[in-house]
């Protein structure tokens, strides 16, 4: 295998295949990335058997030669020090030549690196998915859709299921939802498909969805998206990005969302949250997060958090809209806060159905997200 590249493709498709490679692999063909030679271009992959991306470097793009083969070939280099050379290597040229047992030069300049080359027949075979049905989303649009519901995914890996983002696709509506038992967000767009196109109990890792989003684009491109029985591939432009679907059943969490409340509220997002991140400083303090919510006259709430070795926070608010009976609710404020920043919404509904039920909050303009947080019980 013999070739001459642009230095600048190459170190942006390394880029995005080097997040699937195995930091700690099982065995080192894992901790690889693969890189396979044609006359048309140079295909990079990498995989750790849970998610795997591949993306297509062509010998051309729109007149302007990228790569030159010599000899088309395949190798396996180690993704840690490959991604880190490619980055540093002195020209805008780079030359790679494989020779016997895939020893691998690498010649940039005045740089020559050899490195010490895997066997690519090892390299694990990416699924096979038919590709006959799929929907498309806009780049921005799925960006959004993670950022969302992703912070109500569980990071305790004893119950694997919970998490994973569940997605669901019916009569056109794509629905996210996560939630780790404590608090849940779910997200609701259209989907570009045909009508009778539907699937459900299709979980994904959360960290895989995050490290998803980052190879999409923020424009409003569309992303080609694959839902096979075990495997979900993405298309975004050269990339394929594909992972495994969690196993298990998720559970059922349509009936955790009250619909109708004794107390609600319309407060200024941005108000809200500035009151609580200053009440969640005291509250960390004391290691429990804990926030009071409490009413007051004339559509005033009151924010407090308290700790035995700081001292107290007290803040004062005027809703913009109080209706139904007086509360007193504590909650946990690091779960507040992290709905309050992805909410795109300069106002906020907050239903409250009792003190010891959950805690329903949406943006006032649009139906697209709900939260559920549960509040905690306190002895004063």
């Amino acid at each position: 295998m013999k070739l001459s590249i642009s230095k600048h493709e190459l170190n942006e498709a390394i880029q995005q295949v080097a997040k699937a490679a195995s930091s700690r692999p099982t065995i080192p063909i894992l901790g690889g990335i693969k890189i396979e030679v044609t006359h048309q271009g140079v295909t990079l992959t990498a995989s750790d058997t849970d998610i795997s991306i591949q993306s297509f470097i062509p010998v051309e793009r729109d007149n302007l030669v990228i790569a030159h083969v010599d000899k088309p070939g395949n190798v396996v280099l180690p993704a840690k020090f490959f991604v880190e050379i490619v980055k540093k290597l002195p020209s805008d040229n780079v030359e790679i030549e494989v020779g016997a047992h895939f020893q691998t030069l690498i010649r940039s300049g005045s740089t020559d690196i050899q490195m010490v080359g895997l066997d690519p027949e090892e390299f694990p075979v990416l699924p096979s998915i038919e590709q006959n049905e799929l929907f498309q989303m806009p780049g921005d649009l799925l960006k959004a859709m993670i950022r969302q519901t992703v912070l109500a995914a569980s990071v305790n890996e004893q119950t694997p299921i919970l998490t994973g983002v569940l997605w669901s696709l019916q009569d056109k509506q794509l629905k996210f939802v996560a939630t780790d038992r404590h608090r849940l967000a779910s997200r609701v767009a259209q989907a570009e498909t045909a009508m009778e196109y539907r699937f459900n109990n299709v979980v994904i890792a959360a960290k895989t969805l995050v490290e998803l989003s980052k190879l999409v684009p923020d424009q409003h491109g569309l992303v080609d998206i694959v839902v096979a029985d075990n495997q979900v591939l993405f298309k975004i432009g050269n990339v394929l990005f594909y992972t495994r679907i969690l196993d298990g059943t998720y559970p059922d969490t349509s009936k955790i969302i009250p619909s109708m409340f004794k107390t609600e509220l319309v407060l200024d997002t941005k108000n809200l949250t500035d009151a609580i991140d200053r009440a969640y400083l005291m509250s960390r303090e004391e290691k429990t997060n804990i926030v009071r919510l409490t009413t007051l006259d004339n559509g005033v709430i009151e924010i407090s958090s308290s700790s035995t070795e700081v001292g107290r926070v007290t803040e004062q608010l005027d809703a913009k809209q109080f209706d139904g009976e007086p509360l007193r609710i504590a909650f946990n404020s690091k779960y507040m806060l992290d709905v309050l920043k992805v909410i795109d919404s300069e106002q906020i509904f907050i239903g409250f159905t009792g003190a010891m039920s959950p805690i329903v909050i949406r943006p006032t303009d649009h139906s697209y997200n709900t939260y559920v947080i549960l509040p905690y019980r306190t002895t004063n």
